[in-house]
């Protein structure tokens, strides 16, 4: 496999190809991306593709093509959407601190000795962006997986896999401020310069913004396996309620009756109102309460009204008496009629003689205002038959 020699050559090669592998990141999910399409996007020139596979950015799997992992691992990081909490770096990171600040303690060039603090310093800061880069992560993941995973077993799985997590940060950031505050107590009062300050100033205030984070979100873990448990016992007696309902034996087996006979809902009844009554002993006495009577009288007083506006009187024709027959289908007596008869329901409408010309559509429309009105009175089949373009079902009396 070839290798880029510049950063030039590879951010040249990246923009060259940025719609491709904006395409297949976006689709990074799904695994479908084929080559075919790989190909229409870089103008049907196969030689782009294949210096791409060269050169590690992507990989070739038959039909189908993949985005290369480190290449997929630096999208998702720098866009701050990988779903993976990397709890291994700041562990390295804490290990890679310790051994810089031995080589610093142990340095006599005061150059090199820079170079270590130096060093001390851009390890603390990517400690800090990586701790909180991953309760971040956490949080988001959390609430994912709770809204969007439908399997209940992989979704309470996937949940205390995360508080797992939750917890390796949770020890390494009480590592990461215990190795602050007195694990190299030489080197933090030999090499605390005013850079070092502010750095372990702002890491320390980092830490703890995400270890007040961390206990959110364990708060939030509990209560998404509480709901999970409550969730999947509502649904254990919904199934056993479904079973004895279709077994009829919900009444036999179950106190449904009493418990419904104990209820007593209220909910439809009007809230009740307590209205404050004033005391009539302090509107005669109070003079605060004689002056909010007179301005009360101020404003409301029974001699001034406005002129009425009086309507015009109402022409004659609309007064003459005159009625209009409705020539309209009763459902009522169709549905009588349909009772009595020993045929399934669509066959009634379509076949029933009607007192006027009815139309093909306006029979379909009494099947289904018969069928949707009386449904708790009929018995409603599996089985479908057509009629010209019209499937429907068969639908008898009970």
């Amino acid at each position: 496999m070839n290798t880029f020699r510049s950063i030039d050559e590879l951010i040249k090669s990246l923009d060259r190809e940025k719609e491709l592998l904006k395409e297949m990141f976006a689709k990074r999910k799904s695994l479908s991306f084929r080559y075919d399409y790989a190909l229409e996007m870089t103008d049907y020139k196969e030689e782009r593709i294949r210096y791409l596979i060269d050169y590690g950015v992507i990989r070739d799997t038959g039909d189908f093509l993949e985005m290369e992992d480190i290449y997929l691992r630096f999208f998702e990081e720098v866009l701050e959407v990988n779903e993976e909490i990397n709890v291994s770096s700041v562990r390295e990171h804490l290990t890679r601190l310790n051994e810089n600040i031995d080589y610093y303690l142990k340095e006599t060039n005061e150059h090199r000795k820079y170079n270590y603090q130096r060093e001390v310093r851009r390890i603390l800061k990517n400690i800090a962006l990586t701790t909180v880069r991953n309760v971040l992560d956490l949080k988001r993941n959390m609430d994912n997986t709770y809204k969007n995973e439908p399997n209940y077993p992989i979704k309470k799985s996937k949940l205390q896999r995360m508080d797992e997590k939750r917890l390796n940060i949770t020890r390494l950031i009480t590592e990461c401020e215990k190795l602050i505050e007195s694990g190299q107590p030489v080197f933090f009062r030999v090499a605390m310069d005013v850079q070092m300050r502010n750095v372990v100033s702002d890491v320390k205030l980092q830490l703890n913004d995400a270890s007040h984070n961390l206990i959110e979100i364990q708060r939030q873990i509990i209560d998404y396996l509480n709901q999970i448990a409550y969730q999947n016992r509502i649904l254990e007696k919904v199934k056993k309620l479904k079973y004895l309902k279709d077994q009829f034996l919900l009444r036999e087996h179950t106190t449904i009756r009493q418990v419904l006979n104990d209820r007593n809902p209220v909910w439809m009844e009007a809230s009740p109102r307590y209205p404050i009554k004033l005391s009539i002993d302090n509107l005669r006495t109070a003079d605060d309460a004689f002056a909010l009577i007179r301005k009360l009288a101020k404003q409301h007083r029974p001699g001034m009204k406005g002129t009425r506006q009086v309507a015009e009187p109402i022409a004659g024709e609309f007064l003459d008496v005159a009625s209009q027959p409705l020539d309209v289908v009763n459902l009522q007596e169709l549905y009588n009629v349909f009772v009595a008869s020993n045929t399934h329901l669509f066959y009634f409408v379509m076949n029933y003689r009607y007192r006027k010309e009815v139309t093909r559509n306006d029979k379909l429309i009494f099947f289904c205002q018969l069928a949707s009105q009386y449904a708790d009175e009929l018995r409603i089949t599996d089985r479908y038959e057509t009629s010209g373009e019209v499937e429907y079902p068969l639908i008898y009396t009970s």
